[in-house]
């Protein structure tokens, strides 16, 4: 038969495990364009707005190639992460970044041999391909663990602690360029929040054929 201290410490481990799963909360988010229609492939992101301590990256991110497309689109990663370009096509590509938060040149390669990239500064990285004018994707640094990108329904949820936060959602084609973003307290359960987004013309249509 269990001892009383034994009960009592298996009492206090079940309460602690219940209160840091109550701790944990997460915001949906919906994102719509000016005429009301889902926007798919917005990056939206909470920003710790009260001192809290930030888990380091986690994992690294992929971007393929493949059908002479960089799939995905859009990738959103937390500073400091790695992303691996395999290449899935039977032609060699030869991918590149003028941007300011990353800029590399990885030279012509086929298969999986490509260094990785890290990229250690928040921002915006275009990517492109010498070889093939039309391909092209986007990265989205942040200084965030707790991030997601909309899908087809213009919807995601972002998991993180209960906390205050700037919540930001940032697209390819918005207007201006710059992310949208909005004070919010989130509280020990679930929450919600949308933006409208004022798009220009998309740069690229990831469902048009390749050449």
């Amino acid at each position: 038969m269990p001892s009383q201290s034994l009960i009592r410490s298996a009492a206090l481990a079940a309460f602690c495990l219940s209160g840091a799963a109550a701790a944990a909360g997460g915001v949906t988010v919906h994102v719509d364009d000016a005429n009301g229609k889902p926007v798919a492939n917005a990056v939206v992101y909470l920003e710790a707005d009260g001192g809290q301590a930030l888990p380091k990256p986690q994992k690294a991110g992929e971007i393929s190639q493949k059908g002479l497309k960089f799939v995905p689109l859009v990738t959103v990663i937390q500073t400091g992460s790695k992303i691996y370009f395999p290449n899935n096509d039977k032609v060699r590509h030869h991918i590149y970044s003028f941007s300011a938060p990353h800029k590399f040149d990885q030279k012509l390669y086929s298969g999986t041999t490509a260094d990785p990239q890290t990229f250690d500064k928040p921002g915006t990285v275009v990517l492109g391909c010498n070889i093939h004018d039309k391909m092209i994707a986007y990265v989205r640094i942040v200084d965030t663990p707790y991030f997601g990108k909309t899908d087809a329904t213009g919807e995601v949820t972002v998991e993180a602690p209960a906390g205050k936060y700037i919540l930001k959602a940032w697209h390819p084609d918005i207007v201006g360029g710059n992310a949208q973003e909005q004070a919010m307290r989130l509280p020990d359960g679930a929450a919600s929040a949308s933006f409208k987004f004022a798009l220009k013309p998309p740069t690229t249509d990831p469902d048009a054929p390749a050449y």
